[in-house]
């Protein structure tokens, strides 16, 4: 049970997420609800346009109770509710179809009386029949139209018929069918705003309300995250952002997913699951390799066009709820190379070559395997650094000084450590690579250069040159090698070195 201050918490952010009708308590049944419901009365806590919705059973005390704790509000809705199905009528009741038929008459007409005391301008009626998707249609027929008929609503002043499915018993089709069939065969259908309740005890609940809507219905209740009895309701986050998806503005404050998690959490007390449609910590995270360079490859094409969101396995644009991109991707020993290229460029700023990124998955996959576990940005970069920057017992470059002897002929000095001594390599090329390259041939290294990439990470004065070189060995295989610096001749000096330790280490 939520304290009085939780459930004023609740009923802030309800508000505040745009919700009109609020279903806050069932103030007969408990003196904890009594008091809420009139300290929001009291206090005047409740904005314009927002009406309160309370509930209560078809019993004259009950009701004249709920009017108690209404007394003063600017707008509530009254929700009479009974009971209806064949195993109510008969093992909770013990009554036959017509007095079923006659309780749910004799209450509406106490609600009457007391709206008509209260001012009918303020009190809107609902009426539900309960286990409605478990009794007989022709009978939710009768005894809805009987109400009906007993209230008389109006196209000006519209009552709700509320019709749920209190036990889901069937798929969300076969409920929907239900609908239809009622909403083509009650009476003063233009005086009726049509609603359902949908529970999940098939997991069904959100299916079977978006049916119902395309069937006829109007209006749907249901709670944030599903959160009811048993298995729950209807989840109004899940089907708001259903519609959401598909360019329907649902009229509720949803982009801020996680604020929203947070705040019921907290509330209830209860947990929103990692899996959770929309709302959990995992449902637009990826480990598989083939989704991450999916995900990778979609979220480049829409930064570069932009346009309508169309990126694979992710039906919504994370940012539009709140979520940022950086746990859209998270490496494990499934990630493949479309991962870990995502988080490089992301986090550091890492363009690697197409030819590259093969090699690079399966290092960090070969760590991650090891470890048993995903791996963080940072882990990923360490591993990154340590197979491509900082060589174990590798060649390092010191300093470099480069001259033209001739317009086509460069000449390079670098000083170079490794194995604990340092050494001074002098050659002469056609650039700074070939040059460097004939160097390291004279020390009996055999390999050709195969591929150059570079490109600038940062901005400005704080800009450095990254450069990516595959050398290939006599055997036919192929290495990268990376190099960082803020001058480019030294950034690609490095590669080169990075990518030699790596095929003679």
């Amino acid at each position: 049970p939520m304290s009085i201050d939780q459930k004023r918490t609740f009923f802030d952010f309800l508000v505040q997420m745009g919700f009109q009708d609020i279903e806050i308590a069932f103030p007969s049944a408990s003196k904890v609800d009594f008091d809420f419901t009139r300290s929001l009365i009291e206090e005047e806590r409740i904005p314009e346009g927002v009406a309160l919705q309370v509930l209560t059973q078809a019993r004259e005390h009950l009701i004249e109770r709920t009017f108690e704790a209404l007394a003063g509000v600017p707008r509530a809705v009254v929700h009479l509710y009974n009971s209806t199905s064949p195993a109510q009528r008969r093992v909770v009741f013990g009554k036959s179809m017509q007095e079923i038929i006659e309780i749910a008459v004799k209450g509406t007409l106490f609600v009457k009386e007391h709206a008509r005391a209260a001012g009918e301008d303020r009190i809107v009626f609902e009426y539900s029949p309960e286990s409605f998707s478990l009794t007989e249609p022709s009978f939710a027929r009768d005894i809805c139209n009987a109400v009906i008929e007993t209230w008389e609503p109006t196209p000006k002043r519209k009552m709700i018929l509320n019709l749920p499915s209190t036990v889901e018993a069937s798929t969300p089709n076969v409920y929907a069918d239900q609908i239809e069939w009622m909403s083509r065969n009650i009476v003063k259908r233009g005086s009726v705003i049509l609603s359902v309740h949908t529970h999940n005890d098939r997991g069904g609940a959100v299916a079977a309300a978006e049916l119902a809507l395309l069937a006829g219905a109007e209006r749907v209740e249901g709670t944030l995250f599903g959160n009811g009895e048993r298995t729950g309701n209807c989840d109004l986050v899940t089907m708001a952002l259903n519609l959401y998806s598909q360019g329907i503005d649902p009229r509720v404050r949803i982009d801020a997913i996680d604020e929203i998690a947070a705040m019921y959490e907290q509330s209830t007390t209860m947990n929103v699951g990692p899996r959770h449609p929309y709302a959990g910590k995992l449902v637009f995270t990826a480990f598989s390799g083939s989704h991450q360079d999916a995900i990778n490859k979609g979220l480049k094409e829409y930064k570069k066009s932009g346009g309508t969101w169309d990126v694979p396995y992710l039906p919504i644009d994370p940012e539009d709820i709140g979520r940022t991109y950086e746990s859209v991707i998270r490496i494990n020993s499934q990630s493949g190379k479309g991962g870990v290229t995502h988080v490089l460029e992301r986090d550091f700023g890492l363009f690697l070559p197409k030819a590259m990124q093969p090699e690079v998955g399966a290092a960090i996959q070969r760590v991650s395997d090891a470890e048993g576990r995903e791996l963080s940005p940072g882990e990923i970069w360490q591993v990154f650094e340590q197979e491509y920057l900082n060589h174990k017992n590798a060649l390092h470059l010191v300093d470099m000084r480069s001259s033209h002897d001739s317009a086509h002929t460069t000449r390079v000095v670098a000083t170079v450590t490794g194995n604990g001594r340092s050494e001074v390599i002098e050659s002469t090329g056609n650039g700074v690579i070939d040059a460097l390259s004939r160097g390291l041939l004279k020390r009996g290294l055999k390999f050709k250069v195969t591929a150059y990439d570079e490109h600038a990470m940062g901005e400005g004065a704080d800009a450095t040159a990254v450069a990516y070189i595959q050398l290939e060995r006599n055997d036919g295989n192929r290495f990268f090698g990376v190099g960082i610096d803020s001058d480019i001749a030294a950034a690609s000096a490095s590669a080169l070195l990075s990518a030699a330790n790596r095929a003679y280490a």
